[in-house]
């Protein structure tokens, strides 16, 4: 009976988040690397990533003096995330929220790593939240109708 029940809350866990985004996979260091490259920050600018898996991409970004925000919907890897980047102290906050349905804080750019089919939907979701622009780099995926300003071991660059 427990462990049926620690199955269960697994599959909820790793498995729901397809409902709303990706399956956790996470980055390469090449293309967290380039990602970061991309993103083009300064020490003190923030960057966001949206489904943050286990932090890999935050601390990379406070490592390099970057304010990091990320949110992630898998409660168990929000907790690994949070875990991972609680020694970054301001520079990293990580939410276990569903970044679809929460406020966006300012930011200069946003990391993500997101299927195919929620990217238009990600678009509207820039466009609106940041009206005077943000930098998006994307993980694998492009943005549909959009070409990227740069693309390099499959991470794409956009400038809304």
């Amino acid at each position: 009976m427990i462990v049926t029940a620690v199955v269960a809350i697994l599959l909820l866990s790793f498995a729901g988040v397809l409902l709303f985004g990706a399956p956790y996979l996470p980055t390469l260091t090449p293309q967290v690397e380039v990602a970061l490259k991309f993103a083009d920050l300064q020490k003190g600018q923030t960057i966001l990533e949206l489904g943050c898996g286990d932090g890999k991409v935050l601390i990379a970004a406070a490592k390099r003096g970057y304010r990091a925000i990320g949110y992630e919907l898998n409660p168990i890897l929000a907790a690994i995330a949070w875990a991972r980047t609680r020694r970054y102290g301001n520079l990293v906050k990580v939410h276990c929220a569903n970044f679809w349905t929460v406020n966006l804080p300012p930011a200069e750019a946003v990391f993500v790593f997101l299927l195919p089919k929620y990217m238009s939907k990600l678009e509207v979701k820039l466009l609106q939240t940041f009206p005077k622009g943000v930098k998006l780099v994307s993980f694998a995926f492009t943005v549909p109708g959009r070409q990227p300003a740069r693309e390099e071991q499959g991470v794409y660059i956009y400038k809304f």
